[in-house]
């Protein structure tokens, strides 16, 4: 498996060929300014994108016609009859990683679901087919995983084709009616931007994060269905959501190597370095300073 960074017109991104007709394309704009990235991609291949954080927009036609993908939504093309290269402006602090898989091999791992899957069915062999849609707690969950993985080599390729079919597999587990009986909630899309909003606002202040009370107040929802609503979307409870996004943000920290542990224990809510540690361990099974050390051997 190949890895390798990719200047392109004012943006850049970061390629892993997977297999032939499979790559795994992750772009990731830090700067305050938007970023217009772009690559070709004929029309014998599928494209399935995923916003994790920010929007993108894609541009078609000679920027005639755009399509914006928000946060968490993902974004499916597939048309046999036009050239869809990929020409996506990257607002500020915008992550996105896409797949892009010849038909062949799509073909190969759907042989014998092709009705199943709408556009390799007869009737959409010569048509296009878009799909948008917000995608599930799980696939957020391997997407994460897919963004910052930090591995040794030579379990990196493993690693990394395990979760891009495991993506594959999820995005394609598709039961809208049982969806929608599951989670009522989801249909009402002002109650998602709430929810969207109470996470906001959580990870914004981590270090102090408001009670459920008073987060549900702000957002303008009832505690039950703040409670409720946000289970169904991050597939998590609000604060046990907000320990595992404090741990991953410390376990980055450390590993920057310019925080010691009190510091990092401090910015993300902890009075106490022991209360910290305690934490960490609970989460990643060991102290930091052993992880760090297991870190560096690994290096």
């Amino acid at each position: 498996m190949d890895e390798s960074t990719k200047s392109i017109a004012k943006g850049s991104h970061q390629e892993v060929y997977l297999e032939p007709g499979f790559l795994l394309l992750k772009f990731q704009n830090e700067n305050a300014e938007k970023q217009l990235v772009t690559r070709q991609v004929d029309s014998s291949f599928i494209q399935l994108h995923f916003c994790t954080k920010g929007n993108a927009k894609f541009i078609f036609s000679q920027g005639n016609y755009a399509l914006e993908v928000p946060e968490e939504h993902s974004l499916l093309l597939y048309n046999t009859q036009l050239e869809l290269p990929i020409n996506t402006e990257l607002s500020p602090n915008t992550w996105m990683l896409s797949l892009i898989m010849s038909i062949q091999k799509f073909h190969s791992l759907f042989s014998k679901q092709a009705e199943y899957i709408p556009f390799l069915s007869k009737e959409f062999k010569e048509k296009k087919y878009y799909a948008q849609e917000l995608f599930s707690p799980p696939i957020a969950i391997v997407l994460s995983q897919l963004m910052n993985y930090n591995l040794h080599p030579s379990i990196m390729d493993l690693y990394v084709k395990g979760k891009v079919y495991e993506l594959i597999a999820l995005y394609f587990n598709k039961n809208e009616k049982a969806t929608l009986e599951q989670c009522p909630f989801l249909v009402d899309e002002e109650n998602v931007k709430k929810i969207r909003k109470a996470k906001d606002i959580i990870l914004e202040r981590m270090a102090e994060p408001p009670t459920l009370a008073n987060l549900a107040e702000e957002i303008g929802l009832p505690l039950k269905k703040l409670k409720e609503g946000f289970k169904q979307i991050y597939g998590d409870s609000v604060y046990s959501f907000l320990f595992d996004y404090k741990m991953e943000y410390a376990r980055k920290m450390l590993e920057s190597n310019q925080y010691n542990v009190n510091e990092v224990g401090l910015k993300v809510g902890y009075s106490t370095s022991s209360h910290f540690i305690a934490s960490f361990k609970k989460k990643f099974g060991t102290t930091p300073k052993k992880y760090l050390t297991s870190q560096a051997l690994q290096g």
